[in-house]
């Protein structure tokens, strides 16, 4: 069990959940969490969007049941955590670009934090695409070369793929799907985390499987993170 430390409001329906402890975890990995007994039957996976020394962070938008539950938290209230589950982005080096799409930002962040951390990174920029609101900039702001914001329209039209040797996003399929066909003429390679609904975490139920030109892959195992150009997208 996590104690939580705060659980903010950042939208009328998107949140940042604080919890108090030492774990583990790298950018792209996610856990199982749990603010209830019985019902609903499953746990809600979330992505690591902070960890510290005696902490991490969830960034999350309420869609459901689970997530309504969860923001309701309040400081001092017990969570359950699991994990942390899955293959996450890659350690590379060289001219990189962050992309999130609406709450595809939230293992950005941890993502540009050990990034901007590592020596051989010669560019770092961020690009973030909202419908309505952009939210958290000045925190990813601080490790970014450039920031990029997007509201309302195409992410994807502001990015300048021939600058980079590596883009890892998050988002709507749409988006990351056009971004793995329009880095192709670029030789940019690119690592998408994809979401799915999860049960286990673990890749004993198949629920979240996710197509792939070598079959079908259990996100919560093989991924949530996938080289672009092997995932076969449903859009």
């Amino acid at each position: 069990m996590a104690r939580v430390i705060s659980n903010k409001r950042i939208l009328k329906d998107v949140f940042v959940l604080r919890a108090e402890g030492r774990f583990e975890g790298e950018m792209g990995q996610f856990y199982m969490v749990r603010a209830w007994d019985k019902f609903p039957l499953l746990s809600r996976p979330l992505s690591i969007h902070d960890i510290g020394n005696d902490y991490i962070e969830f960034l999350y938008r309420v869609q459901g049941q689970g997530t309504s539950i969860l923001s309701l938290l309040k400081p001092s209230d017990e969570i359950k955590l699991e994990g942390p589950y899955g293959n996450g982005f890659p350690l590379v080096k060289g001219k990189i670009a962050l992309v999130g799409g609406g709450i595809g930002i939230a293992p950005l962040y941890l993502a540009a934090k050990k990034l901007s951390q590592n020596e051989g990174v010669d560019l770092l920029d961020i690009y973030m695409g909202f419908r309505n609101e952009a939210i958290l900039e000045d925190k990813y702001k601080k490790f970014a070369d450039n920031l990029y914001i997007n509201i309302n329209g195409f992410i994807t039209d502001d990015i300048d793929f021939k600058k980079y040797d590596y883009i890892f996003t998050c988002g709507p399929e749409i988006m990351m799907k056009k971004i793995v066909d329009m880095a192709k003429d670029y030789n940019t390679k690119v690592y998408v985390s994809i979401e799915k609904r999860m049960a286990c975490g673990v890749g004993a139920c198949l629920v979240c499987s996710c197509k792939t030109k070598s079959g079908n892959k259990r996100t919560c195992k093989d991924g949530p993170v996938f080289f672009g150009e092997d995932v076969i997208f449903d859009v």
